[in-house]
């Protein structure tokens, strides 16, 4: 070993200057600080770990140190402005200045580059429609089938499923405050209805996973008797089952017993200290048709509470085999929430984050077009959720194909988050994803309440005047002409002619389908309503 290497050079340093400060009688803190480098950079060199402290004793630590921030710094430093990495600086900034109530005005012109491949924009009118007031709102639930049927006004945009536990009771109860306020729906995520979800008292869609949390036995199995205690209660407005989620489809979850709280027990319905275990799949049915006859049974149950379920798309023939089975049996959900593989999560393996799971676009297109060539649009409503932050966002999913859009990580930037992507820890900064009290205190419920409603105000006043310049009253009216969207530096189409739309019934009609887009022509034949697999 050269200890005369460049690569000792701060190690003999702090040697050198051990040596000299005894040998001078330096002040006694110069001989401690170099003799506790001396013990560091010995350890460095007999430590049989991690290699870099061995080739660079004391040095080597200097680089964890730098490796440790490096999401700060390019944060604060080097991130560009509309780069979206999960979100740009931009997006994050328009939601809280219309959180804050603060200018959300921008000078001197768009900074996106208008001739990229991608870019998209709506077309205006000529003789743009008067502004309409900005409380747009859709009717979810006018079920035929269901004579006990207690249909929801919702907004077209909402709180996208997140569940206490996953963010703190400060969180929880800023957002229910600010659906209270705003007169939006709040989604409970699968961790089911916790005393925070319930202090406000803002509508609620209550979602059921594969767990079950709040209405299971003990073995882990869906409870009539638990589900009619909580879904009977006026603050629930809607009952959403989960199949699968965006951001990890097919992957079930476990909270380990130790971060499994007494009031996260109580909520979900589970021991204390033992491990929470979500399956990756359903107990209570193994086919479309039983399915189907779950949400029908969920929706009796109820009381006539608009019932559906969440997906990501994933095998075609699966979301088939249930449309299917709806053709079979007549029973239709009230609506399904189409959530894209772009959405996000508190943690998940990287390939699920990354490689599964359809986007949005192409799910909502799948999803809508289905139900279209199955003659079903009109009694099923769509909600879509994705990386919806602005009010162009809503407008592009709603011209796509969707009702309504819900929004989860937008609404946690009202609240606060700064993307510091340490949900996982149990050390989020703002206290938004967290269990720790000390940190979760950090966010002052009556000021993150009114941020809350007012993201959402301002959005749809945003949302109200890019509609009216287009000379439409109401988000409804969108459809895929109204986008166009950049091929290439020279060339533009309507996302009408980009994208593939079916018209009513054509998937009924056999001799129709080889000429409808591959994906229909492929996989509808293979659908079945009697399993989930593919004849």
């Amino acid at each position: 070993m050269n200890l005369f290497s460049p690569r000792y050079l701060v190690f003999n340093a702090a040697i050198v200057t051990l040596a000299a400060s005894l040998a001078l009688a330096a002040p006694w803190w110069i001989p401690l600080a170099a003799a506790a480098l001396v013990v560091v950079g010995v350890t460095d060199l007999l430590q049989t770990k991690r290699a870099l402290r061995r080739n660079y004793p004391i040095l080597a630590h200097f680089r964890f140190f730098f490796e440790s921030i490096r999401p700060e710094i390019r944060q604060y430093f080097l991130e560009d402005d509309t780069v979206a990495e999960p979100f740009s600086r931009n997006q994050r900034s328009i939601v809280y200045q219309r959180a804050k109530m603060d200018t959300d005005k921008r000078p001197f012109g768009t900074q996106l580059d208008v001739y990229a491949p991608g870019y998209e924009w709506i077309n205006h009118s000529i003789s743009p429609a008067p502004e309409q007031h900005h409380d747009f709102r859709i009717e979810i639930g006018k079920h035929p089938d269901c004579p006990r049927a207690q249909p929801y006004s919702a907004s077209v945009f909402n709180i996208s499923a997140m569940s206490f536990g996953a963010l703190s009771a400060n969180a929880i109860l800023a957002l229910n405050g600010g659906a209270k306020a705003g007169g939006f729906m709040h989604d409970t995520g699968e961790g089911s209805i916790s005393p925070y979800h319930r202090q406000h008292g803002g509508d609620l869609v209550w979602e059921i996973g594969s767990g079950y949390f709040g209405c299971r036995n003990a073995d882990g199995t869906f409870s009539e008797e638990n589900f009619i205690a909580n879904a009977t209660t006026p603050q629930v407005k809607m009952i959403e089952l989960k199949m699968s989620q965006g951001a990890k489809p097919g992957h079930g979850g476990v909270l380990p017993g130790a971060k499994v709280t007494i009031e996260i027990a109580t909520t979900r319905g589970v021991p204390m200290g033992q491990d929470c275990i979500s399956p990756s799949k359903h107990s209570a049915f193994n086919t479309p048709l039983e399915m189907l006859a779950f949400i029908d049974r969920l929706r009796t149950l109820s009381g006539g509470k608009p019932t559906g379920f969440k997906l990501a798309i994933g095998h075609p023939w699966e979301f088939f085999g249930i449309v299917k089975a709806m053709l079979a049996t007549g029973i239709t959900p009230d609506f399904i929430v189409v959530d894209g593989g772009e959405g996000g999560t508190g943690a998940a393996p990287v390939e699920f984050t990354d490689h599964v799971g359809t986007p949005l676009q192409e799910a909502l297109l799948l999803v809508h077009n289905t139900l279209v060539g199955a003659n079903l649009r009109d009694k099923i409503k769509i909600g879509a959720s994705g990386k919806i932050i602005t009010a162009f966002d809503i407008a592009r999913i709603l011209a796509l194909g969707a009702d309504w859009c819900n929004s989860a990580r937008g609404f946690m930037f009202a609240l606060g988050c700064i993307q510091s992507q340490s949900c996982h820890t149990d050390r989020c900064p703002t206290g938004v994803a967290t269990q720790d009290r000390t940190r979760q205190r950090a966010l002052v419920v009556p000021d993150k309440t009114r941020r809350v409603a007012n993201f959402h105000e301002n959005t749809l006043k945003a949302l109200a005047q890019l509609i009216a310049a287009a000379g439409l009253t109401h988000p409804s009216q969108l459809k895929a002409h109204h986008l166009v969207r950049r091929i290439s530096t020279n060339q533009v189409k309507l996302v009408s002619a980009l994208l593939p739309y079916l018209e009513p019934g054509e998937l009924l009609d056999p001799s129709q389908l080889s000429r409808l887009p591959p994906v229909f022509g492929l996989y509808w034949p293979m659908a079945q309503a009697e399993s989930f697999n593919p004849l």
